[in-house]
């Protein structure tokens, strides 16, 4: 196993509660998102899908987690907007969607104003 894997296998087995519960909202609002864009046929929603999985790529791979946690709180919450607007039924999944989301946005602000800032890992240059 090469060191970035290790990195990657130790950060997840480090992630507290809450972190896994924001992975479980992100993993059942993702999915809901590919399901209902490809059965509506709307490539925007399907495409939402593939952000919460860009998302996830991200944070597993420990990439700058606090802005990740920030991010995540307007582009979930752009959502709901669209969602009144483009809809004309609604159903269990587009509600099941919805109250996972509200609860994805409250643990999001939670863990950002309760994680401090990483540091700068970028590389070292010739002037420092």
């Amino acid at each position: 196993m090469s060191n970035t894997q290790n990195s990657s296998a130790r950060q997840a087995g480090s992630l507290g509660r809450l972190q896994w519960l924001a992975v479980a909202l992100v993993v059942v609002t993702g999915v809901l998102h590919l399901y209902a864009g490809i059965v509506e046929g709307r490539a925007p929603v399907a495409l939402a899908g593939v952000g919460y999985a860009g998302a996830l790529v991200l944070f597993f791979r420990g990439y700058r987690r606090r802005l990740l946690y920030l991010i995540g709180v307007p582009y979930t919450a752009v959502q709901f907007p669209i969602w009144i607007v483009a809809k004309t039924e609604y159903g269990v999944v587009d509600y099941v969607d919805k109250a996972a989301q509200v609860a994805l946005i409250l643990v999001l602000v939670y863990l950002y104003l309760n994680t401090m800032s990483e540091p700068d890992r970028g590389t070292a240059t010739a002037a420092d």
